[in-house]
């Protein structure tokens, strides 16, 4: 039987909380995956019992690359070989190019690409080893219709659906499929900064009038991770309300 254990990125809140305890929900021993949090990550841990699949938590700098081996060799030592990943650590800083730092460029595109490089790569050998295996990497729907002052986050973004589709044709035929999910505007901690107008601004865009709920986005992903998607790779899914159709 194949190995159920997914790590989980940017896990301990958000977008990557409600993904975890989706998927313990579904079956999966979710290495719940922190750089700052460990607290609340902690709590997470909680939700996943109560889910009915105990998980563990693991600390995973995704823009460092010892740091994401050494999180992968341990859960592969505690849980099992990895054979799901949710790509869901992002950064976000808003801004205009003229103006944008390279530093800020730097801690974006560390985050939301080269953490994304670095979590498939190590994932990629318990998936090879187990024949099997899924990879969902969490994008937004920035990288289909862009939005003034997201120059850079955007082209994060963008270059995870390029990721996303090369890798899938890449790996098909070891069992592994790779898909993209792309949710527009949410109730996180990284859309926190929004002032109200703003805000009235992405809802007024969107069809069906609101801000997605994150089980939403969630139920997406625990359908991507299972075998009912057996068939599905290499797709850019928005989770968007209809904003970018």
């Amino acid at each position: 039987m194949t190995s159920k254990v997914a790590v989980v990125t940017g896990a301990s809140k958000g977008i990557g909380r409600a993904c975890s305890i989706a998927l313990a929900e579904a079956g999966w021993t979710v290495a719940v995956g922190y750089r700052s949090d460990e607290a609340a990550a902690k709590h997470v841990l909680v939700a996943l019992e109560a889910a009915g699949t105990p998980g563990m938590t693991v600390f995973l700098d995704t823009t460092d690359e010892a740091s994401v081996t050494e999180a992968f060799r341990r859960v592969s030592a505690e849980a099992g070989n990895v054979t799901g990943l949710v790509n869901n650590a992002g950064f976000s800083q808003d801004g205009l190019l003229l103006k944008y730092s390279m530093e800020t460029y730097d801690k974006v595109m560390d985050t939301n690409v080269k953490g994304a490089f670095l979590c498939a790569r190590a994932a990629m050998r318990g998936m090879l080893r187990e024949k099997w295996g899924r990879i969902v990497n969490v994008s937004s729907a920035v990288a289909l219709h862009g939005n003034a002052g997201q120059t850079v986050y955007g082209a994060s973004k963008t270059a995870l659906v390029g990721l996303t589709k090369s890798l899938a044709r890449e790996i098909a035929t070891k069992g592994v499929t790779v898909n993209a999910i792309c949710p527009g505007l949410v109730d996180t901690d990284m859309t926190s900064h929004l002032d109200d107008r703003a805000r009235a601004y992405y809802v007024d865009q969107t069809p069906l009038g609101r801000t997605a709920h994150l089980e939403e986005v969630s139920a997406v992903v625990r359908f991507l991770m299972s075998d009912d998607a057996s068939y599905v790779n290499g797709a850019v899914i928005p989770v968007d309300g209809g904003l970018t159709a």
